[in-house]
C-alpha cells in the first residue's frame, strides 16, 4: 500500500533530459520522463495506449514523445496528437499525466489527484543546493520494501555493528540518550552520546584527538522523507546547549562538525524501491576532497545497509507471517511506519476522484 496523493523524488536532475526519454516505475505504475524544448520537465505514464509498448524507448520529438513501435506521438498532456496514415484521432487516445517540479537537484512527481498537487507541500532538502553547503549523492536500487529502509534511519542503533569501520562504535548503541518526538505531521528521534569517542568517519572529517558530544536529530516525514541532522563537538563546547532542535544552530558550533544525511526512499513496486541519498557538510566547504571522502565514507555505510534489506526482504518473502520482535530501540521506527501507515488509511478512506 502507497500514499498516492504526495510528493516523492523520481530522478535526480541530471537524468532526465531532451535528448532520450527516461522511464522509472513508481508506485507500481509505469512512468516516463524528458525535457521539451524549454528544458520543462514532462511526465507521463510510460505506456502508449494503442499497444502498450513502453514510451521510454522511443524518442522526444520537439515537444512531444514518440512511441518506437507505431509512431503515435503525445503531447505534454498525455494527450495523442498523431497517428501516422491516420487524420482522425479518438479521445480515448491519451495516457495519464503526472505533475512535475524540479527543486533541489531533485525531481519532485505527484502520484495521485493531480488537483492536489501543491508544491508547497515539498519536504525540505535545501542543503542540496544551498551556497553554504556542499553535497553529493546517488541513487541505490533496493530489491526490498521501503519501509526497511525507513525502519533502519530511523533506528541508528544498528550503526554499532554494521558500520564499525565509518560512521559506527559502541556508544551508538550502548550509550546514547534518546528521546522519540511525534506530532501529527512528522517523527523526530532525538540521540546524544555525551563524552564519548568518535566514529572513524568524524575523525576523519573533524580531526578529533579525544572526546566528543555527539548527536544524531532523525526526522521522518511521511511518506518517505528522512533527513539526518548529524555532527560531533569537542566535549564541552556547549554543543547539547546549542543544539537544542533538528536543523538548529547551522554553522554555530565552533570546534566541531556539522552534517546533513538526506534520503528519499521512493516505492518503485511492494517489494523494492529507489534509494535517493545524499551527504551535505557546511565546514570546508571550499575543499571538493572533504565532500567526496564524506561521500565514499556513507557509500560504504549506505551499501552495507543495501545488503541487509535485499536479506531482510529474501527472509520476509520465506515467511511472510513469521513474527517479529520489538525492542526498546525500535519506538522510532514503530512511531514513524505507524503515522506512514495512518495516512495511508485515511486516504483508502476519503473518497477518491472519478
Amino acid at each position: 500500500m502507497f500514499l498516492k496523493n504526495a510528493w516523492y523524488v523520481a530522478a535526480w536532475d541530471h537524468e532526465v533530459t531532451a535528448d532520450k526519454p527516461f522511464g522509472r516505475v513508481l508506485l507500481n505504475e509505469p512512468v516516463v520522463m524528458y525535457r521539451d524544448t524549454r528544458g520543462q520537465l514532462v511526465a507521463l505514464e510510460d505506456r502508449c495506449c494503442h499497444r502498450h509498448y513502453p514510451l521510454n524507448r522511443g524518442v522526444v520529438v520537439g515537444d512531444r514523445i514518440e512511441c518506437l513501435y507505431h509512431g503515435l506521438q503525445y503531447d505534454r498532456t498525455g494527450k495523442c496528437v498523431r497517428i501516422p496514415a491516420q487524420e482522425a484521432i479518438p479521445a480515448t487516445a491519451c495516457v495519464k499525466s503526472y505533475p512535475v517540479v524540479e527543486r533541489n537537484h531533485w525531481v519532485w512527481i505527484w502520484m495521485g489527484d493531480p488537483a492536489l498537487a501543491d508544491p508547497a507541500k515539498i519536504v525540505d532538502f535545501k542543503w542540496l543546493d544551498h551556497p553554504l553547503w556542499r553535497a553529493k549523492g546517488t541513487t541505490f536500487h533496493v530489491k526490498g520494501g521501503y519501509e526497511l529502509v525507513i525502519e533502519n534511519l530511523l533506528d541508528l542503533s544498528h550503526l554499532t555493528f554494521v558500520h564499525k569501520s565509518t560512521i559506527g562504535n559502541y556508544a551508538t548503541a550502548e550509550a546514547a540518550e534518546v528521546k522519540v518526538r511525534r506530532t501529527d505531521d512528522d517523527v523526530t528521534v532525538v540521540r546524544w552520546m555525551i563524552d564519548k569517542p568518535a566514529p572513524p568517519t568524524y575523525v576523519k572529517a573533524g580531526g578529533f584527538k579525544g572526546n566528543v558530544d555527539r548527536w544524531q536529530f532523525i526526522n521522518f516525514t511521511p511518506p518517505c522523507f528522512v533527513r539526518l541532522d548529524v555532527g560531533a563537538v569537542d566535549t564541552g563546547k556547549g554543543a547539547p546547549e546549542k543544539k537544542h532542535s533538528a536543523f538548529a544552530a547551522e554553522g554555530e558550533l565552533p570546534g566541531g562538525i556539522e552534517m546533513r544525511n538526506l534520503n528519499a526512499i521512493t516505492p518503485e513496486t511492494d517489494k523494492t524501491c529507489h534509494y535517493f541519498w545524499a551527504q551535505a557538510h557546511n565546514f570546508l566547504i571550499d575543499k571538493p576532497e572533504v565532500t567526496e571522502m564524506l561521500f565514499k565514507q556513507i557509500d560504504e555505510a549506505f551499501r552495507q545497509d543495501w545488503d541487509i534489506f535485499e536479506n531482510q526482504q529474501k527472509w520476509i518473502d520465506l515467511n511472510p507471517e513469521a513474527p517479529r520482535l520489538d525492542v526498546n530501540a525500535d519506538v522510532g521506527q514503530i512511531q514513524g511506519i505507524n503515522l506512514l501507515r495512518r495516512r495511508i488509511q485515511e486516504e483508502q478512506r476519503s473518497p477518491q476522484p472519478a
